[in-house]
C-alpha cells in the first residue's frame, strides 16, 4: 500500500461548520425575515461567481439582499454570516496533531467565498495546520470539477496514490477517487480516525 504523504481536507462540514450552505442561509433568512424563494433565485445566479472569487462578498450582497432598501444594514448581515462558523468538535485537534507529526503535507480543498474563507482561516488558526489552501475563491475552480483535484496533485507533485482527500459529500470525492486519491467521506470523528488508520495515517 502506498504511503500517504499529503492529506487534503474539506473545510465546511469537516473541520468547521459550513460557511454559507443552505442551513446557514436559511438561518440568516429567518433571522432577517427575508423571503426564501426570492433570495434563492438570486443566490443561485451569482453563487458560482462568489465562490470562484469573481465577485466580492459585498457585490454578492448587493445582488441578493441589498438590491432594495432593508430595515437592517450590511454590517449587521455580514456579522451574522460570520457568526455561523463554528468548529466541528475534535476534528481541528486531529488535524493539528497530524500536522505536528511532520509526516504529511496538510492542505485544504474547499468551495468558499474569499471573505468567509479568510475569516475562517484567521479565526480558527488554520495557517498553523495547513501549508496549502486550494480554495475555490483563490484558484477559480470549484469541487467537484476535475481541475481543482488536478491542481492539488500538480502543485504538490505527489502521486495520487500518496494523497488522501477528506470531504463530507460523496459527490466531491468521486473525481478524486477516479484520479487515484484515497478518499474518506467524513461522518463522525471516530469514523474518520478509524478510516485514516486503515490507510496508515496516524498522529
Amino acid at each position: 500500500m502506498p504511503v500517504i504523504r499529503a492529506i487534503f481536507w474539506d473545510v465546511g462540514g469537516v473541520l468547521l461548520t459550513n460557511a454559507w450552505d443552505r442551513e446557514q442561509r436559511m438561518k440568516a433568512l429567518e433571522n432577517f425575515h427575508l423571503d426564501d424563494e426570492e433570495f434563492h433565485d438570486r443566490h443561485e445566479m451569482v453563487v458560482s461567481s462568489l465562490e470562484r472569487g469573481k465577485i466580492t462578498l459585498d457585490e454578492y450582497l448587493d445582488r441578493t439582499i441589498f438590491y432594495r432598501s432593508r430595515p437592517f444594514n450590511r454590517d449587521a448581515f455580514k456579522e451574522f454570516m460570520f457568526s455561523l462558523s463554528q468548529p466541528v468538535p475534535g476534528v481541528l485537534r486531529l488535524a493539528q496533531s497530524l500536522a505536528d507529526s511532520h509526516r504529511y503535507l496538510m492542505g485544504t480543498i474547499n468551495n468558499e467565498s474569499r471573505e468567509l474563507n479568510l475569516y475562517r482561516i484567521e479565526k480558527y488558526g488554520l495557517r498553523k495546520i495547513f501549508r496549502l489552501f486550494l480554495s475555490s475563491c483563490f484558484v477559480g475552480f470549484r469541487k467537484p470539477e476535475r481541475d481543482i483535484y488536478r491542481l492539488a496533485l500538480e502543485t504538490t507533485q505527489f502521486a495520487a496514490e500518496e494523497c488522501c482527500f477528506i470531504d463530507d459529500r460523496a459527490l466531491n470525492l468521486e473525481l478524486g477517487a477516479k484520479l487515484g486519491m484515497k478518499t474518506i467521506e467524513m461522518q463522525t470523528l471516530g469514523q474518520l480516525k478509524k478510516e485514516l488508520a486503515t490507510i496508515g495515517v496516524n498522529p
